[in-house]
């Protein structure tokens, strides 16, 4: 998406040239327009399944082994206009389980 450097129009695309609708202004479109110069680039983390050590952590019990520590992390599973679900890992023994509000 090019802006008009004169008006600040968003430019259309015509033959080749971006044009602005309100101005006249013609700029030729470049080959590199569709160059990923210019895009930042973020990490995603990864969660790996065996090791809960690195999510965020709450003093819960497990209702498998009675430990009372679990990583937790909040997904939207249900319509937008409900609650996201928690979902807890037990540090001791890797179960999982989830809490609804």
């Amino acid at each position: 998406m090019e802006f008009c450097p004169k008006c600040g129009s968003m430019m259309m695309p015509e033959d080749g040239y971006f044009k602005c609708k309100e101005c006249d202004v013609v700029v030729e479109i470049k080959e590199d327009y569709t160059s990923t110069e210019n895009k930042v680039e973020s990490e995603i983390p990864v969660i790996e399944e065996k090791n809960p050590n690195v999510l965020p952590t709450a003093e819960v019990k497990c209702p498998e082994c009675g430990h009372n520590k679990a990583g937790w992390w909040m997904r939207q599973l249900r319509s937008a206009d409900e609650s996201e679900t928690r979902f807890y890992r037990c540090l001791e023994c890797g179960h999982t389980w989830r809490e609804y509000d």
